[in-house]
Formats: C-alpha cells, structure tokens, sequence
C-alpha cells in the first residue's frame, strides 16, 4: 500500500516538473517579414488616459509594437525602461512606440507612472492581439504573452520581427535597425532622475 502511494505521488511530482520546465512556445504562429500587419482596434494607455487606439491610424508611420509578459517585473520594466530612454531617439526617427500585455489599464497607469514611460500602453484583455501577433501564451502555465517585438513599416507590412529579445539591449537593437544615425543611449531599469 505505501510502495503504490509513494509511486502515485513520484508521478504526481514527475507530472508536475514536465509541465513548469516544458518549454515556454507561444502557441500562435508569430509573423513574418513582409506580411501584412493584422488590423488592431483596442483602447491605449497614455499617461493617465486611456484612449481608442487603432493600427489603421498609425499608417504612414513606422511602428515599434512590443509584447511582453507582464507590468512591473524586472525583465519587463528593464525592457520598458530602455525604450523610455532611447524615446528622444525613436521620435527622432519618426518611429512609434507602442508596448501590449494582459494587464489592467489600472496597472498601465502605475506602470506609465512610476517609470515614466512616455509611449503608450495597449490593451489586450481577451488576448486577441497577442493571437494575432504570435505572442499568446508565451508562458501558459500563468497566461502571460511571449517577449515578441515587431517593426511594422508606413504601409502596415511587417519589416522586422525579433522573437528573442534581450530586454536591456532589445530598444538599441532596434535602433540599429531603423537607421538611426543617433548613437544608441545607456539603458537602465531604474526611474528617471
């Protein structure tokens, strides 16, 4: 009796461990280089506001979308804090910057306020966006997205698509890549000063 326990609890623990070190794979394709960029119709955080936000009225603009897990933890607010700080550098460049997880637009908020991001926050509360772009389920255990980066071109292709991103180097990289003759800035997880 204790010998079959004792193997039900080992497959328990066995079960267990496959699933939390399985690989992490969004389950949606991601995108290619050339494809058309799907249609996105959501609400953004800007600031304190939260405002309509569609993919269709940034045409004739180059734009930097990123996806990432989750406001507020270190690989994500190093990631943020980095496009914050190369900001100057991507308008020069007449790039926009927009980030999209599954969190609230009340930590949006907290997450804009207390790094003083000056780029917007999308909105993804059924994950459509993140379906559409590859990025659902990057981690499904806990539902958050995939670290997925894409450069849609003025005419709505994608130009660029980066599916391993490095979050404290990933805004220079792109920078790199845009063309930018600006050389790219020091980026800090910290608050501005």
């Amino acid at each position: 009796m204790e010998l079959a326990a004792a193997a039900v609890i080992g497959l328990g623990v066995l079960t267990v461990l496959v699933i939390l070190l399985r690989p992490r794979i969004a389950r949606t394709a991601m995108l290619h280089e050339g494809e058309s960029a799907p249609p996105i119709s959501t609400r953004m955080v800007a600031g304190d506001k939260a405002e309509p936000f569609s993919l269709e009225g940034c045409r004739g603009r180059k734009i930097v979308l990123y996806f990432y897990p989750k406001d507020d933890t270190p690989g994500c607010t190093k990631e943020a804090c980095a496009f914050r700080d190369g900001y100057a550098l991507f308008e020069r460049a007449g790039v926009a910057v927009f980030g999209c997880s599954v969190d609230s637009a009340d930590s949006h908020r907290a997450f804009i306020r207390k790094y003083k991001l000056p780029f917007p926050l999308l909105l993804d509360p059924g994950r459509k966006i993140a379906a559409a772009y590859g990025a659902a389920n990057g981690i499904p255990i806990i539902g958050l997205d995939k670290r997925i980066t894409y450069v849609i071109a003025e005419d709505g292709r994608i130009l660029k698509v980066y599916p391993n991103v490095d979050p404290s180097s990933h805004a220079g990289e792109i920078l790199r890549d845009v063309g930018t003759e600006h050389p790219t800035p020091q980026m800090s997880p910290s608050k501005p000063s």
